[in-house]
């Protein structure tokens, strides 16, 4: 089964606050992590220009492998991104593609 999870994110001001060359250092680093998990298709969205919402960034993640996305967060969480407080994870929505077409096939023929 394909798994897919939307993080949001917020971004702090003191993030902002360093310069772009900063940034492009530490998001290196983070893509660095990222690649370690050929198993975790990983896509960065920007949001804070739409007024309203309690993130400013979001990530889209799917997997086939659990413990790969755990472990690859993990590890993001030890980075300095995550440890010097540039950003939090606000909240991860979770889903499982088409999860009723394996419940059908799975288990949809047991039942008489």
């Amino acid at each position: 089964m394909k798994y897919t999870f939307i993080v949001l994110l917020e971004f702090y001001p003191k993030w902002l606050k360093l310069s772009r060359e900063v940034r492009n250092e530490q998001a290196k680093k983070l893509l660095s992590v990222i690649d370690r998990y050929p198993a975790i298709s990983v896509r960065f969205f920007d949001a804070e220009a739409f007024p309203g919402a309690n993130y400013t960034d979001f990530t889209i993640c799917e997997t086939t492998d659990l413990a790969a996305y755990h472990f690859m967060w993990e590890e993001i969480r030890d980075t300095d991104l995550y440890t010097e407080s540039y950003f939090k994870i606000k909240e991860v929505i979770f889903g499982i593609e088409d999860a009723f077409k394996e419940f059908e096939k799975q288990k949809l023929p047991l039942v008489t």
